[in-house]
């Protein structure tokens, strides 16, 4: 490089994902049987150009279809849709599209929960993303008519704690259906990785495969029994997606120095889900990070198992510690509990 040459900073990446789950009805008798899954690839894969991703492999079983993509995950059952990318990809871009999609099929939207945890990188996002008060005027337009009294929008935790909890919510799970069992989450977000953790998901000399990454690091041990999609990305960088049952655990890794990143999330009905302290206490073994956000939420507070779930872990792994935890009732008939540790000084 010459003397006055110009300077480029170094490039970096946002680990931090934005989280679309829609909830759908059968709209009369003439409805596709198999729901949003009859959406052929080159559908989908439409809907990922638009998100700003692309689709890398999948897996199915007799209940729904996960997809890894280039920037996170995608997982498609006959009524509902989850949507997780990373980086700066425009999610949200490719919701319209998605319901026209999902009307051809004879599907409407009864319910729809936009979630993601504060970013990194915050000027790096392109329009919708540019701030929560957009995304909210964007979902707004798409599904702020459902049902108006449960509709609410959210940002919890204190940004000195870490990362922020943000989350919106439109429309009312139908509990009287078969079809609208309670949805259980938990989703971990960690930032500040062990530098010797991180590098498990660098492509060195000494890659083998992502299986191979997927067992020596401990993962697979976090939903036994799933079946597994799993890849390590050139040069760097980790997606894994588990499946059973009804449902999943989705895991995503940016290793670099500097902006490190992991997240963990499971999802399903009450029996698809394990201990949740358990998953916790496992996944900061394996990622070892200097900070953790966690959000427990489920759809329907009135569903068994549901207070417990909800309620705080009673213990910690060694070396970490509580530092802030907002419970939150939605009106939508859920609730979200956030919890910030953070790992204590030696």
């Amino acid at each position: 490089m010459t003397a006055d040459a110009p300077v480029l900073h170094n490039p970096v990446f946002e680990g931090s994902e934005k989280r679309v789950e829609i909830d759908f009805s059968f709209d009369g008798p003439t409805a596709a049987p198999a729901g949003l899954r009859g959406l052929s690839r080159e559908q989908l894969d439409e809907l990922m150009t638009q998100a700003c991703c692309a689709i890398v492999s999948s897996r199915s079983n007799d209940n729904f279809d996960a997809y890894v993509l280039s920037e996170s995950s995608l997982f498609v059952y006959p009524t509902k849709w989850v949507l997780k990318t990373c980086g700066t990809t425009r999610l949200l871009y490719s919701v319209p599209s998605l319901l026209d999609a999902a009307a051809a099929l004879g599907l409407r939207p009864r319910r729809c929960k936009y979630t993601r945890a504060s970013f990194l990188f915050p000027d790096q996002q392109l329009h919708p993303h540019t701030g929560f008060d957009d995304e909210v005027c964007y979902l707004d337009k798409l599904f702020g008519q459902l049902d108006p009294a449960g509709r609410q929008a959210y940002i919890l935790g204190e940004d000195q704690h870490g990362l922020q909890w943000h989350v919106y919510l439109a429309g009312r799970l139908d509990t009287a259906s078969v079809l609208s069992r309670a949805t259980f989450n938990l989703e971990m977000c960690m930032t500040e990785l062990c530098t010797e953790a991180a590098q498990q998901f660098v492509r060195t000399d000494k890659f083998v495969s992502s299986e191979q990454t997927t067992r020596d690091s401990g993962i697979v041990h976090l939903k036994p029994g799933a079946l597994l999609d799993d890849y390590v990305f050139e040069p760097c960088g980790y997606s894994m997606n588990g499946i059973l049952g009804t449902g999943f655990i989705t895991i995503h890794v940016t290793p670099e120095a500097g902006f490190s990143y992991a997240s963990v999330e499971l999802s399903g009905c009450r029996e698809d889900v394990l201990d949740p302290a358990q998953v916790v206490g496992r996944a900061l073994q394996i990622f070892n990070p200097g900070r953790i956000s966690i959000a427990m939420s489920v759809d329907d507070a009135g569903a068994e198992g549901a207070a417990e779930w909800g309620c705080m872990m009673s213990d910690l792994p060694p070396g970490y510690q509580y530092q802030a935890a907002n419970r939150q009732q939605l009106a939508c008939g859920g609730s979200v509990l956030f919890i910030t540790l953070f790992k204590a000084p030696a």
